[in-house]
């Protein structure tokens, strides 16, 4: 059995390129900008379609600290054209994470409950935030679809980060 890859906080974030619907590919990681990657279920969870509609209402806030918001799932493309019609968003919606991927980000990935929910694995929910110097400032990876960030915790917080130039913690292990 194959492990996943665990990221640490601090550590250099390997830049992935992912496919994006109406746009070129996307790469994440590489240095130069803050970045947040949020990475959810797909078009078949209720709990993702809320939570993406909550980013896009926030995403003014995330753009005013300068941070560039993508969102990332295992859909197929047809699968994640109804979660874009569902949720509207604006930030680039990107779909295909394929096993491989989810291995090296650390990722907790299922199999379907059943062929009505999807016909692929999936990732559970996760966060990558990459700092200016392409370095993980945040990381948080999850295993059921309840456990996301709350986002105004999450703006306020990286605010300070940014406006202090604090450093990453939980660089210990």
């Amino acid at each position: 059995m194959q492990v996943s890859n665990k990221l640490h906080p601090g550590q250099p974030f390997a830049a992935e390129t992912f496919k994006r619907l109406d746009g070129p590919e996307l790469t994440f990681g590489a240095p130069g900008k803050w970045q947040a990657l949020f990475v959810f279920r797909g078009q078949h969870c209720g709990v993702c379609k809320s939570y993406l509609r909550k980013l896009q209402d926030k995403l003014g806030a995330f753009e005013a600290l300068g941070i560039a918001v993508a969102a990332l799932c295992a859909d197929s493309e047809a699968q994640a054209r109804v979660t874009q019609a569902a949720c509207g968003p604006t930030f680039p919606l990107l779909y295909g994470l394929d096993v491989a991927a989810m291995k090296r980000l650390g990722l907790y990935f299922s199999e379907p409950v059943s062929a009505e929910e999807t016909d692929h694995v999936y990732a559970e929910p996760a966060l990558f935030v990459v700092n200016p110097e392409g370095l993980l400032q945040v990381v948080e990876v999850c295993n059921a679809p309840f456990l996301r960030p709350e986002l105004d915790m999450l703006l306020d917080g990286l605010k300070a980060a940014i406006e202090s130039n604090a450093p990453v913690h939980g660089t210990l292990r």
